[in-house]
């Protein structure tokens, strides 16, 4: 089989959370400085074809079903899953487009990942690592920064984020045996103007601003100013975005696992006028530890309303009670986001702070999808 963008250097991103952030404040620095890049994230929102893209274009519709087609035999005799086919049409589109650099979005874990097949990745970034996906990846997070850590090439330059002691210790060990030089950064100061919002893409973009300082080694040198700008001009739908239902502010974020419910927890707890509490509107699959997902998010005052995820499994409030009755004043359920906002409407004033609506991506993009939301 042909190895398709094999002399393309590649930055390769892996982490439980923040990925696509990283992947996002890079993106936007090349593209200021004219790099032509081929990114390829996931999931999508609304549509597969969002996940390849060259700069800030995606792949068209016609050129995506075109080399989907074209490679239908590889994805027939491999028995290629949907991930991996979208790998595969994103280096072979790659490749025909003749990008100067590649952003490798890992999808799961990291060892076993599709993105791994693209050998040349000397730089690798880091966001944070915590417990997710452990029905495939393992039960503890020593486990988890194994799987992670394995994406790391020999002689690569590593930029990580702060990591827990456990992940630290691994990357090291790990980071040592290839011959890879690592670098923990801090998060940015504030006087850094980020294109997303939340405390924790002062993180994620001290990572994207160490992969930039990387790229000096290959041959692209990026000053300090056009990194600032690049920074503070970068989007990501989906993640702590704000936006207006009926003319009535409301939030949305993807937090789909017990760490970055946490970090949404601590980003909430600083607004103001939170004296009735926060409400939030969930949407949370099967297989996410729910218990740990409404300790993260839910504080005292609190009120959760529990909402299908439409064509997935996810938890009802019956089966939430049912392994946490603790939870049984803080949660009410409805059929779909709508009907929850029907009913906050109808109240005499609509909550402040805004209801967030979080629990799944799959969730923000189908509402999405739908167009509910007017910015």
């Amino acid at each position: 089989i042909e190895d398709p963008s094999k002399k393309t250097p590649a930055i390769h991103i892996a982490g439980t959370n923040g990925k696509g952030s990283i992947a996002a404040f890079i993106n936007s620095v090349l593209s200021l400085v004219n790099i032509k890049t081929g990114v390829t994230t996931s999931p999508h929102l609304v549509d597969w074809v969002e996940r390849i893209c060259i700069n800030k274009n995606q792949i068209s519709k016609k050129e995506f079903e075109s080399l989907n087609l074209a490679l239908k035999p590889i994805v027939q005799k491999y028995r290629l899953t949907p991930f991996e086919s979208i790998i595969a049409i994103a280096l072979k589109y790659f490749t025909l487009k003749e990008v100067e650099l590649l952003i490798l979005e890992v999808g799961l874990g990291g060892r076993l990942d599709a993105t791994t097949a693209h050998k040349y990745r000397p730089i690798i970034a880091f966001g944070a690592i915590g417990l997710d996906h452990c029905e495939f990846l393992g039960d503890s997070l020593e486990k988890i920064a194994i799987e992670k850590a394995s994406v790391i090439t020999p002689r690569s330059t590593v930029i990580t984020a702060t990591q827990h002691n456990i992940v630290k210790r691994i990357f090291n060990e790990i980071a040592k045996s290839q011959q890879a030089v690592i670098h923990w950064v801090d998060p940015l100061p504030t006087d850094w103007e980020l294109g997303l919002s939340g405390a924790i893409q002062k993180e994620n973009a001290a990572v994207a601003k160490g992969v930039i300082k990387a790229l000096k080694d290959l041959g692209w040198s990026i000053s300090e100013e056009q990194i600032r700008k690049g920074l503070s001009l970068a989007k990501w739908p989906g993640r702590l975005q704000k936006t207006k239902w009926e003319g009535m502010p409301i939030f949305i974020d993807g937090a789909h696992n017990p760490q970055a419910a946490k970090q949404l927890s601590i980003e909430t707890a600083s607004w103001t006028d939170q004296g009735n509490g926060m409400i939030w509107i969930l949407g949370i699959q099967k297989q996410k530890n729910i218990l740990s997902i409404l300790n993260n998010l839910l504080r005292e005052k609190d009120l959760a309303w529990i909402v299908p995820i439409p064509n997935l499994k996810s938890w009802s409030k019956d089966q939430i009670l049912s392994c946490c009755p603790e939870y049984k004043n803080k949660l009410k359920e409805a059929m779909s986001v709508e009907e929850v906002l029907l009913i906050l409407k109808q109240q005499k004033e609509w909550p402040s702070p805004p209801p967030i609506i979080t629990g799944s991506l799959y969730l923000i993009g189908d509402l999405l999808q739908r167009q509910i939301f007017k910015s």
